[in-house]
């Protein structure tokens, strides 16, 4: 499926479960400092989690048209609204922390002609409540591109204390924020939870038909992998949306038919660690790109309004209830034969 998707009528885009269309994308043939070094400003590098301007580019080009509204409720620097106004799109991006909004504004001037600055905004708001944040927008938005937080500890790393005894990352960048409140802090239950609402309210803010593309990495933490793709697929069609595609982003570069990885130090380090417990870990190359489409003609339920999606005992015995933590964390001990990452 290409950018021929988002011109589709919807009942093409009907893809039965077990011919769900896969397609790999090379988005890390240059790395993702080099794509963004002299469009993006300086100040942009201190978030702790970036997505690649290609592969941003990419899922725009691939899943809207030139003049449609694209909106990413968790836009951190504006990546996703830097390359969509680029390609001529309306863009919208929703931040919670001030200081990162900030930095998209800037990054917003920095990149784009002044023609296509008038494109693309950022609102100061929270995405557990975006239809309150883009309720002037509602129901008109074509496109919802945006990467979560992956239920994990994130950080700019500072090599420099680290090798002097300190902690590894910049506290003021871990997790996004030092507010706890920050969905960057949400584990367990509470990830499952507000993630649904966020989800939801990408739900009510689509027009019928209007496409949610989700980028997800598989992580591991205390010895076990969180499958961030199962509970992404979990938690959307829970909401409402149905299951469109998965696209494999591949973060290395692609030399004479080989993988070369990127990885940082923080990757390096972890993964050295876990191997030498006697872990098979591996260095994750490839980021999990999930398309799901509002059906036609669909409204909000009580299930699917946003921040509510519904208690497990509300669905039939025959569908299955949300996902819990214990389902999606797929364990890595030693002689598991559990499935490899990257």
């Amino acid at each position: 499926m290409g950018s021929q998707a988002a011109s589709r009528s919807p009942s093409a885009l009907n893809t039965p479960a077990g011919e769900l269309p896969l397609a790999v994308w090379r988005c890390a043939n240059t790395s993702p400092q080099s794509q963004r070094a002299g469009r993006y400003l300086p100040a942009s590098t201190a978030h702790p989690a970036k997505m690649a301007p290609e592969l941003a580019r990419r899922i725009v080009a691939e899943y809207s048209q030139p003049g449609q509204l694209v909106a990413d409720p968790l836009c951190g620097i504006g990546t996703t609204l830097v390359e969509a106004a680029a390609l001529g799109r309306r863009a919208v991006g929703v931040e919670l922390e001030p200081r990162w909004a900030e930095i998209a504004r800037a990054n917003l001037a920095h990149a784009l002609a002044p023609p296509q600055t008038t494109l693309a905004e950022v609102r100061v708001g929270d995405a557990r409540v975006l239809p309150q944040v883009l309720a002037d927008l509602a129901g008109t938005i074509d496109l919802v591109a945006t990467s979560p937080p992956y239920a994990c500890d994130v950080g700019m790393i500072d090599k420099p204390a680290w090798l002097a005894g300190r902690t590894l990352c910049r506290r003021d960048t871990l997790n996004y924020s030092p507010e706890r409140a920050n969905l960057g802090h949400a584990r367990g239950d509470r990830y499952l939870a507000e993630l649904a609402g966020v989800y939801a309210g990408c739900f009510e803010v689509l027009r019928p038909g209007g496409l949610l593309v989700t980028v997800t990495k598989n992580l591991r933490r205390q010895g076990r992998v969180l499958d961030l793709a199962t509970v992404t697929v979990e938690l959307a069609t829970q909401a409402g949306f149905q299951y469109l595609q998965h696209v494999v982003a591949l973060l290395a570069a692609v030399r004479d038919g080989r993988l070369h990885a990127r990885p940082s130090f923080w990757q390096l380090t972890q993964t050295r660690k876990a191997r030498a417990r006697g872990e098979p870990a591996h260095l994750v190359v490839h980021e999990d790109v999930l398309v799901f489409v509002r059906p036609p003609s669909s409204a909000p339920t009580p299930r699917t309004r946003a921040g509510h999606p519904g208690p497990p005992d509300r669905h039939p015995p025959s569908e299955p209830g949300p996902a819990t933590p214990s389902d999606l964390w797929v364990a890595r001990r030693r002689g598991s034969g559990r499935r490899r990452q990257g």
